[in-house]
């Protein structure tokens, strides 16, 4: 039997961001509930953008859409603590990017759970992909991690 992987510490990640746990975040088992960690990753992912100026969820032409997901858990979070985010681009391609997320609680620098998720960008209207903006693809390079 192999031991784990150690998950990426938190500097390691070009960008993070704060997010509050919420008391209905907790499930019967006095923890954040598992599919709380989605919307994590989701909230940290799409505040980058939106606050990047690159993604109009109201009435922008571009949209993602989660076309592949996983999430490794290593350590509970429990409200009320607040977790940082860190997140980085691992894969940019046309219409496609790869988010990587680690979720961080303030007493430790090992992080709480990783994963990512698959984003393909489609048109609004049609539902096909389309290429990345240039302005899109200048903010995910800031993010990007290279190999």
């Amino acid at each position: 039997m192999s031991e784990k992987e150690p998950g990426r510490p938190l500097h390691v990640y070009p960008h993070a961001t704060e997010i509050q746990t919420r008391w209905m975040d907790n499930d019967v088992y006095g923890h954040v509930n598992n599919v709380v960690y989605y919307s994590f990753f989701d909230t940290a992912v799409n505040r980058f953008l939106i606050e990047g100026g690159v993604l109009d969820i109201h009435k922008g032409d571009v949209i993602g859409l989660v076309v592949e997901t996983n999430c490794r858990y290593m350590q509970a979070i429990e409200f009320p603590q607040a977790v940082r985010a860190g997140i980085a681009v691992t894969h940019l391609g046309t219409s496609s990017v790869r988010y990587e997320i680690g979720l961080f609680t303030a007493d430790s620098d090992e992080p709480a759970a990783e994963g990512y998720f698959v984003h393909v960008y489609v048109d609004r209207k049609t539902r096909r992909p389309t290429s990345l903006p240039e302005d899109f693809r200048d903010l995910l390079e800031t993010i990007r991690l290279k190999p």
